[in-house]
């Protein structure tokens, strides 16, 4: 059987270092061990190919998110969704991050807004939506600052825009390359430099 695979999520578990889940683009999301090779267990609940896999709750479930539009919370080889959420507002979801202080997951939507979900219970928090960026078709990044007191997106016009966390807010935006910014991360220990990449081919560090 021919696979296509689309995101791969490493468990950072003591006890399943050897352990990792890949979203493919038939609609499942694969367990695998790296010691045998073998699948281990198939969670196959989404209706669309799947976009982002991220592990919350210290590691022992994980959000997927999929081009049917909806988001996925699973327990770790538990191969049914312990929650569903799907509206018809929604769109899909091609890009995840996690807050440094694992309490926020940011999620790039493709009506060109970023929203954010506590990642207890999954919640969507309301008072936090990202705007002002084009990103609708494409699937560009979304980051943290490591403080968390900044999110980070680049766009389709080659932008970057840095919002402040508390106020929601463009911080600060500028031209990033030429061409889609698809890739965007703070350093994590001088975290007064950003990286981006772009689809002109260039990876560039900024102060």
């Amino acid at each position: 059987k021919q696979w296509y695979q689309r995101r791969v999520a490493i468990t950072a578990g003591d006890d399943k270092q050897h352990c990792f889940v890949s979203g493919m683009a038939d609609k499942k999301i694969v367990g695998w061990d790296i010691n045998t090779g073998e699948i281990t267990q198939e969670y196959d609940r989404h209706l669309g190919a799947v976009n982002t896999i991220t592990f919350i709750e210290r590691n022992i479930s994980f959000v997927s998110t999929s081009d049917d539009k909806s988001l996925r919370v699973w327990d770790w080889d538990i191969p049914v969704d312990r929650k569903h959420i799907a509206d018809p507002s929604m769109h899909a979801i091609p890009s995840c991050s996690l807050s440094a202080s694992g309490k926020w997951l940011a999620c790039q939507s493709m009506d060109n807004k970023i929203s954010i979900f506590a990642t207890q219970k999954l919640r969507l928090n309301r008072k936090k939506v990202f705007k002002g960026h084009m990103v609708a078709g494409y699937a560009c990044q979304c980051n943290f600052s490591p403080d968390n007191s900044y999110l980070i997106s680049g766009d389709a016009d080659g932008r970057c825009f840095i919002w402040d966390w508390k106020t929601t807010k463009v911080y600060k935006r500028f031209k990033a390359h030429d061409g889609v910014c698809i890739g965007c991360e703070w350093l994590p220990h001088e975290t007064s430099k950003i990286v981006t990449c772009g689809w002109d081919g260039k990876i560039k560090l900024w102060d």
